[in-house]
């Protein structure tokens, strides 16, 4: 029999008491989100001011970081799950994956081998069949949870390089003999796309960013063109990122085109669906997608749109096998008697060991099922038509792009204003929206000018916060 007194550490009826006061905190906070600004405006260094500077030598407790939560940290924070919440990207945490997630996290069990926790590896291979099955791709693909999409594009374009080598890289290094390797994408397309082709040792030379359409999708002969070109001089095409949902305006690239392009030169096709690709578990929303099953790997965010809470980012490959070839190294200490039998996910990635992630898409999808999850997007792809419909009803208010989902593109253009005078304006009412706190939105630029993104689809945000942004932002240009 052990005690479980242990005054080095907290008991577990010590958790059972605290853990009910941090859930009653949570709850209150998520209940009491629409009364708080939605934007911090602390200065930089004001929370680090308010913080000791040195550790406690004796035991404080946890009623001090509870009180720090009440008195410094939650009034310095930005409010991702507030129902005027329009900026960057939908990042929802359902409250059944914050649940999942603090299940993870109390279990603290790691997945090194499937040996170090059978269920964390077979909830996760469940856990991803559902969603490539709820996203309408076929049995060909498997998945893996990564943590964030940079990382997914990562060994996408790792395993690109090594399919394109004869697994040259991963012996004779950076410099195996062979042409030049080359990457193409949108140059629309996310940064980690670039941070990507960098890490994985291609250059910047050697990245190529094309040009898009009238509607902001990659231009499959602008594609085509700079494949031939570098085809012609020398080098060799190794890797196509399509996107599916670009950050600026959420365009969709051609997948079918690029998986033409593709074929035609041995090049691997890679799909970025990190934000959109939640609206694949909508049947009406797949041909946004057309041509997917002729992609080699696809990247997509639970952990955005759909409501998993930060991180998990699924990686879907065609050819796993190739993946774990790349991605292994099976240190002695680490092999089974079941190897033959079992998937380590520790082959399928960079890092060694691993959270128990899966938990919180599970918990997601077991509470929720596909069609409230369904049901929930639905909402959010109303509300942004909606909104688009009221910006075009009231020059000058301008849609700046096709609104493929929940993002909506907006700019407000008096007469007489343009170039640097109507970027000053545009910058200005967004101040005075964001110092207001009545919504939270995200100025960017497009062809060097700024105009600002309405990305709706916090979980809590229903048409009528969408109709208070509308109001509150007429009131900031006025």
């Amino acid at each position: 029999m052990h005690d479980h007194a242990n005054p080095l550490s907290m008991s577990p009826e010590e958790f059972r008491r605290l853990a009910h006061a941090v859930v009653d905190w949570i709850a209150d906070y998520r209940q009491g989100l629409a009364s708080r600004p939605v934007v911090s405006n602390v200065p930089p260094g004001s929370v680090r001011a308010q913080l000791p500077s040195t550790p406690p030598t004796e035991p404080e407790g946890f009623g001090a970081v509870l009180d720090d939560l009440d008195r410094t940290i939650a009034p310095a924070l930005s409010h991702w799950q507030h129902p005027r919440f329009f900026a960057y990207f939908p990042s929802n945490s359902d409250l059944a994956a914050v649940l999942g997630d603090f299940l993870s996290t109390g279990l603290g069990v790691l997945g090194l081998a499937w040996q170090s926790a059978p269920a964390l590896t077979e909830v996760e291979e469940v856990a991803v069949d559902w969603l490539r099955q709820m996203t309408g791709l076929s049995p060909a693909w498997s998945g893996v949870i990564q943590d964030t999409a940079s990382t997914g594009t990562l060994v996408a374009l790792l395993c690109a390089r090594e399919r394109a080598s004869g697994h040259g890289a991963a012996t004779r290094g950076l410099q195996h003999a062979g042409p030049p390797l080359t990457v193409y994408a949108s140059r629309e397309a996310h940064s980690s796309v670039a941070k990507a082709a960098l890490l994985a040792g291609f250059g910047r030379d050697h990245l190529r960013l094309v040009g898009v359409d009238a509607d902001r999708a990659m231009d499959p002969r602008a594609l085509q063109a700079a494949l031939e070109a570098d085809a012609a001089a020398g080098r060799r095409p190794c890797a196509i990122v399509a996107t599916t949902g670009t950050t600026t305006t959420t365009a969709m690239d051609p997948v079918d085109a690029c998986a033409d392009l593709a074929a035609a030169h041995g090049a691997w096709l890679h799909v970025d669906a990190a934000m959109a690709g939640s609206a694949a578990i909508l049947p009406e929303c797949r041909h946004l997608w057309h041509g997917i099953e002729r992609a080699d790997s696809i990247v997509t965010n639970p952990h955005k749109w759909l409501g998993a809470s930060f991180d998990c980012s699924v990686y879907f490959v065609r050819d796993e096998q190739h993946l774990v070839r790349v991605m292994s190294t099976n240190p002695s200490y680490l092999r089974t008697a079941v190897d033959d039998q079992v998937r380590n996910y520790r082959d399928w990635g960079i890092a060694l060991g691993r959270r128990f992630r899966a938990l919180k898409l599970w918990s997601l999808i077991r509470t929720h099922g596909t069609a409230r999850l369904q049901a929930r997007l639905r909402r959010d792809l109303a509300n942004a038509r909606w909104f688009a419909d009221q910006v075009r009803g009231l020059p000058p208010w301008r849609v700046l792009a096709p609104v493929a989902l929940q993002t909506v593109c907006v700019r407000h253009e008096p007469p007489g204003l343009a170039g640097e005078a109507l970027d000053r304006h545009t910058l200005a009412w967004v101040d005075r929206l964001h110092q207001s706190g009545a919504a939270w939105v995200t100025p960017a630029q497009l062809d060097g000018r700024w105009f600002v993104r309405v990305s709706i689809g916090a979980l809590p945000t229903e048409r009528a916060d969408v109709a208070a942004l509308w109001q509150a932002m007429q009131r900031a240009v006025g």
